[in-house]
């Protein structure tokens, strides 16, 4: 398909194309509430079990029930993140309940760097941070496939400068 057609240029203005996060993120989430939870669980579970009796054990299964909740809950809030790349800006889409839109323009990026932390790392994650001269409109979009975010951090440095030197 050719990109460079009016045909799909004027489809682009109109509808952007958003690109979903990759499920290794919600693997990494799911797994870190299963984790922290779980030895919250068991931690609370014995500490009310010696020093309050095996009856005020029973309040070790609210962690539990709390995972339960929020496992469709990640599974949700992963699903409404999606990122779309513009002729002249970057859309960044998240939220469940409250649904915001964060649109960034090329001319006025500063910084965009890809971050990793170790559990990121582990998954083979990363995250590209945005930087404005607005802190308001700063934004991340978090969990990509390590060449994925390098590729959009190289795209929009590029694009950043040419609009910028515009300016």
């Amino acid at each position: 398909m050719d990109t460079g057609s009016a045909e799909t240029a004027g489809n682009t203005a109109a509808e952007p194309v958003w690109t979903g996060l990759p499920p290794g993120l919600l693997r990494m989430r799911r797994l870190l509430l299963v984790v922290w939870l779980g030895l919250l669980t068991i931690a609370l579970g014995l500490l009310l079990g010696v020093f309050a009796g095996a009856a005020w054990a029973a309040f070790a299964l609210l962690p539990l029930g709390l995972m339960v909740w929020g496992w469709p809950m990640l599974g949700r809030n992963w699903r409404s993140w999606r990122y779309a790349e513009r002729a002249d800006d970057l859309l960044i889409s998240r939220g469940v309940l409250f649904r915001e839109e964060t649109v960034v323009p090329y001319g006025r990026m500063q910084l965009v760097e890809v971050t990793s932390g170790p559990v990121e790392r582990h998954f083979g994650l990363a995250s590209v941070q945005l930087h404005t001269a607005a802190a308001a409109t700063d934004a991340c979009i978090p969990g990509l496939d390590p060449a994925e975010a390098e590729r959009l951090r190289d795209r929009l440095t590029e694009l950043g400068e040419a609009r910028s030197a515009g300016l």
